[in-house]
């Protein structure tokens, strides 16, 4: 909030939101890579979005003004703040104005902490606090959720592997997905199943339902003559524990294209396409329609 403040006095002038992010990403030398961080859920920038918060921090107790849609300014309450140097400048501080107390309290939040944050990390936005909270719940059910799957029957696996293939577009229908899926009787392949609803093509499945062993080259390289017996070109490896590096390095080389699918990577899908798993709650995050408030014609 400090150096966002600082550009705001250097400036003297209103200032467009994009052009204070390139500022200070610059001040604070933050590479290209570092820039592209986004939030948890992939939607926004992380640093961005932390100078957004900044700002309306900033206006809440009266350091920084809203000029018109996408723009601030300093207001002369924040040039007394720089003319007094403070070290720097975080929710604790703020408090000093009744308005940010006010902001505050109609955010229902309590002040904790030394440095005034409601978290043990003071230095989080709230909405990078949901979403944190919302991958920490995210994790936990996936690390439920993989052991069910190592708790069931080999057969049972194959079906839950149905069920998520067919929620993804495989398959065409799940009655369809039914009658094409299941042991072949082919070394390597535990199933078939329609690349898409038209039957065009179709893609062979090996499921390992394996528990702490590691996938390795061989049976990678078991599956793949198994693909090319059938003069197969598509196949997908789907296991509940994790596969070597010279087992992903293989299925990276060959011609016939399979995709490695471990236990992380499996249950992260089937939160995704609601195989398993069932919604409890939705907490919708809304900001402010900025078209709807603007007056001009």
């Amino acid at each position: 909030m400090l150096p966002l403040l600082k550009f705001a006095a250097a400036k003297g002038q209103e200032i467009f939101k994009h052009e204070a992010v390139d500022v200070l990403a610059k001040k604070f030398h933050l590479s290209d890579n570092e820039l592209a961080v986004l939030l948890p859920s992939g939607r926004s920038g992380l640093f961005a979005g932390r100078v957004g918060w900044a700002s309306t921090y900033l206006k809440q107790a009266g350091l920084l003004a809203a000029t018109r849609r996408g723009y601030f300014q300093i207001t002369d309450e924040g040039k007394k703040v720089i003319q007094n140097a403070p070290p720097t400048i975080n929710n604790k501080y703020l408090r000093q104005y009744p308005t940010f107390r006010d902001f505050e309290r109609r955010s229902k939040k309590e002040p904790q902490g030394e440095n005034g944050g409601e978290t043990n990390d003071p230095t989080l936005t709230p909405l990078e606090v949901a979403e944190s909270a919302h991958e920490s719940l995210r994790n936990e059910l996936a690390a439920d959720l993989l052991s069910k799957l190592k708790e069931s029957s080999p057969s049972f696996f194959e079906q839950i592997v149905v069920d998520l293939l067919v929620q993804m577009g495989y398959g065409g229908s799940r009655h369809d997905a039914a009658k094409a899926v299941g042991r072949s009787g082919d070394g390597g392949i535990d199933g078939i199943i329609k690349e898409d609803k038209l039957g065009l093509d179709v893609v062979y499945i090996q499921a390992k339902r394996w528990d702490a062993n590691t996938v390795g080259r061989p049976a990678i390289q078991q599956f793949a003559g198994a693909l090319l017996a059938q003069k197969a070109s598509k196949g997908i490896f789907i296991t509940t524990s994790s596969f070597s590096d010279d087992a992903k390095k293989y299925a990276s080389q060959i011609s016939t294209r399979i995709i490695l699918i471990d236990g992380d990577q499996l249950t992260k899908l089937m939160i995704e396409h609601d195989v398993g798993v069932s919604t409890v709650s939705l907490y919708p995050v809304k900001k402010i329609d900025s078209d709807y408030f603007d007056e001009e014609v």
